[in-house]
């Protein structure tokens, strides 16, 4: 698997996994929704993600995580019943949010999404399909790929600021996955603690390292379309936050060239003819 810019490729060692931990898996799908004073938002958003998920008929939770929420954000889940809990923190970060989300989920199959669910749900039963039957360790949403949809008309200047920031993602991230922050990703549990035990970003920019620790462990992932149903978000806007986002993708790489993520590693020089084709939390 080739990471954008490298000129090797780095395999790291994971640790063994434990049975123990394993035996923790008590339902088939986790969904981390990340919120930050969303009283206004997010009851549309559980009572939308209930409806598809109790007429899926799987055997779901719902965690959404509060990041310091000065409002009644951590409140909302109580009306939904047990598939639904709220887990608190001091404000660390979107990434931080869905780091903590990610790590404390019990799930067979677990993902993220956004706040104001800016995707149809098909795409995640797809998504956990895919993880479900053995196929792929991990599924990136993307809006770039054929199949993918808008029932929303962009405003040009975010869509234009998105275009810029996904070509400096494929030379800094991955030439695969260029789409890097599409608000919906799904792993199988074991990949998504090897990757969400090793992220350090808490800002926007988690979601480039997501995508970059997926291919230095080696992970199988897949790419689904999605349709976009609303673009509602306000939390982030590239034209502000394109350069802090950029330092944070540096940063990443920085630290992976200076093997910050794995102590121990092992480096397998690729020839120009071949090319090599995962802290637990209460």
């Amino acid at each position: 698997m080739q990471l954008a810019g490298s000129s090797k490729t780095v395999i790291l060692k994971l640790p063994s996994e434990s049975h123990d931990d394993d035996a923790l898996v008590d339902h088939d799908l986790t969904l981390v929704i990340p919120a930050y004073n969303e009283e206004s938002r997010l009851p549309k958003t559980l009572r939308d993600a209930k409806a598809y998920l109790d007429a899926w008929g799987i055997n779901y939770r719902v965690l959404v995580v509060d990041d310091g929420s000065r409002d009644d954000t951590a409140k909302l889940t109580e009306a939904f019943g047990r598939r639904f809990s709220t887990i608190s923190q001091s404000n660390g970060g979107k990434g931080s949010a869905i780091r903590n989300g990610m790590l404390s989920a019990h799930g067979k199959v677990v993902g993220f999404t956004d706040a104001d669910l800016p995707y149809d749900l098909e795409a995640l039963k797809t998504a956990f399909q895919i993880i479900d039957t053995g196929k792929r360790d991990v599924v990136f949403g993307s809006r770039t790929i054929e199949g993918a949809t808008s029932r929303v008309e962009r405003r040009w200047m975010r869509t234009l600021a998105s275009f810029v920031f996904r070509t400096c993602m494929m030379c800094l991230v991955s030439r695969e996955v260029t789409d890097t922050q599409c608000g919906l990703k799904v792993f199988s549990r074991r990949a998504a603690r090897k990757i969400f035990s090793r992220t350090i970003v808490n800002g926007f920019a988690f979601d480039a390292e997501v995508v970059y620790l997926t291919h230095l462990l080696n992970l199988s992932f897949e790419k689904v379309a999605v349709t976009l149903v609303n673009d509602y978000s306000t939390t982030i806007s590239l034209t502000r936050n394109a350069i802090p986002m950029l330092m944070d993708v540096l940063g990443v790489r920085i630290h992976a060239l200076l093997k910050g993520y794995q102590p121990e590693v092992e480096v397998v020089t690729r020839s120009p003819a071949t090319e090599s084709t995962t802290r637990k939390a209460a």
